[in-house]
């Protein structure tokens, strides 16, 4: 196996290769408005590290997020094109469970929150690095406050909104390093991984005014 991990739900632009034992290269680079920019030389520099080509992959895992429509588009795309491109299949890793593995925390419950933009987060709660409680969701910290009372939180969303994730843990962005090794040991134990298929949760920011007149030629 060589599995090729990336994920562009949040602003970390983030790929990883693993061979089936573990990740022999990876990078990761926060920047919330260049994810198209950024991954595909991401995608050369892991290639290069590990001293393969694009040829060699046999699977690839995508971060599904939940996020922003236009940065989780990106890695979904990509990913979709490269399965196409080489005839390998497509594998979808929730962006929350990717950061809830890699998570310093021995037990749980615990909460995953990323920043979801107006005043919102994605969050889920788990049981423990590899068992999520709740389906992934988007609301505003206050709403949630008292569900996740006491609970240690991880995530980049979780550092915005202290009143209501008072305990903080790392990672703050997700890697795909963290997200390989979950998708490899669930192939390797013959789980089923979700579907390349976006979670955004919501409707998109840019949409089209409610008031748009068509022009037509005559």
């Amino acid at each position: 196996m060589l599995l090729l991990a990336l994920d562009t739900a949040t602003p970390a632009v983030t790929v990883a290769l693993h061979d089936g034992t573990d990740v022999i290269a990876s990078t990761s680079q926060v920047d919330a408005r260049r994810h198209g920019e950024l991954l595909l030389p991401a995608v050369d520099r892991v290639l290069a590290e590990a001293g393969l080509k694009l040829d060699a992959v046999t699977d690839i895992a995508v971060g599904i997020g939940p996020g922003p429509y236009t940065g989780l588009r990106v890695g979904l795309m990509t990913a979709d094109t490269f399965g196409l491109a080489l005839g390998v299949p497509v594998h979808g890793v929730c962006t929350l469970d990717g950061l809830a593995f890699a998570a310093d925390l021995d037990s749980g419950p615990f909460v995953v929150a990323t920043d979801a933009r107006r005043k919102e987060v994605y969050w889920a709660m788990y049981a423990d690095s590899r068992t999520r409680l709740t389906d992934p969701a988007v609301d505003r910290p206050a709403d949630i406050a008292d569900r996740v009372a006491g609970l240690p939180a991880v995530g980049a969303g979780a550092l915005l909104y202290p009143d209501t994730f008072p305990q903080v843990h790392e990672p703050e962005h997700v890697s795909a390093a963290a997200l390989a090794r979950l998708a490899a040991g669930k192939l390797a134990a013959g789980e089923e991984l979700d579907k390349p298929r976006p979670l955004y949760l919501r409707r998109p920011d840019a949409q089209v005014p409610k008031n748009y007149k068509v022009v037509t030629p005559k």
